[in-house]
This record gives C-alpha cells, sequence and structure tokens, in this order.
C-alpha cells in the first residue's frame, strides 16, 4: 500500500510540473510575441534596395553582428526565465511572490531587447545617407504601424 501512495504522489508532483511548464510557455507565448517581420523587411531594404557602398557595408554588417550577438544573450535570459517561472510555479502553487519577481524580470528582459533593438536601428540609420536613411524611415514606419492598421 505504501508504494501505491508513493507511486501516486510522484504522478501528482510530475502532473503538476507538467502543468506548470504548460503554464510557462502559454504565459512566454502571450508575453513573448513572435519576431516581427520588421527585422526581416528593414534587413531586405537595407541589403538590397539602398544602394550602400562597401564601407557602408562592413559598417553595418559589424552592427548586426554585434547586434545578433546581444540578441542571442537576451533571448537566452528571457528562455532561462521560462525556466524559472516553472519551477515558481510549481514551487507556489498560484501568484505568489516568486512567480511575480520572474515575470517582473521577465519583462525587464524583454524590455531591454525592445531598447537594444531600436539602439541597433538608430545606429545603423547613422551609417545612411541622406536619401537612404528617407527610404529606411519610409519602411520602418510602414512596418511598425502596419499591424496598427
Amino acid at each position: 500500500m505504501a508504494m501505491g501512495k508513493r507511486i501516486g504522489g510522484y504522478a501528482l508532483v510530475a502532473m503538476i510540473a507538467f502543468l506548470a511548464a504548460l503554464a510557462a510557455v502559454l504565459v512566454t507565448r502571450t508575453w513573448i510575441p513572435a519576431q516581427p517581420r520588421t527585422e526581416s523587411e528593414v534587413h531586405a531594404l537595407i541589403h538590397k534596395e539602398l544602394d550602400l557602398d562597401p564601407q557602408q557595408e562592413q559598417r553595418i554588417d559589424k552592427l548586426e553582428a554585434d547586434f545578433l550577438a546581444r540578441r542571442a544573450e537576451l533571448e537566452a535570459q528571457m528562455r532561462s526565465d521560462n525556466a524559472r517561472l516553472a519551477r515558481a510555479i510549481v514551487t507556489e502553487h498560484g501568484y505568489g511572490p516568486s512567480v511575480s519577481g520572474v515575470v517582473d524580470h521577465m519583462h525587464y528582459v524583454m524590455g531591454t531587447l525592445q531598447k537594444e533593438t531600436l539602439k541597433h536601428i538608430f545606429a545603423v540609420r547613422a551609417e545612411l545617407r541622406a536619401d537612404q536613411a528617407a527610404k529606411f524611415d519610409t519602411v520602418v514606419t510602414e512596418v511598425l504601424t502596419a499591424t496598427a492598421k
């Protein structure tokens, strides 16, 4: 009989862990949107339509490499936060201080990623001539407002 209770206890813990992980995935999908099309459209514009000179290409490639590395760091932090959130949910079984703390940290990291993305966009723009910057601004504005329509 003790063995049956032990197995039932393990099954209960496994079920709670599964539900916590599922909740973390759902929360993440809600709070961390899929990569917006902004990046791919702006990237295509920069490299295909702006007629960059070789020096611009080199400087922008460096900016992009640096940004991709920073973005990868922040995305890794978000994945780590997801795991922490799952553990906090399993531990607290509700919206307690640990869950709240992880959520606050997740928001901080997501905000940091958004700020880093904007800094990157402005750094790339600074490498453009006036005619290129005008096209760049038009595409960035169109992409950012496309979902608002």
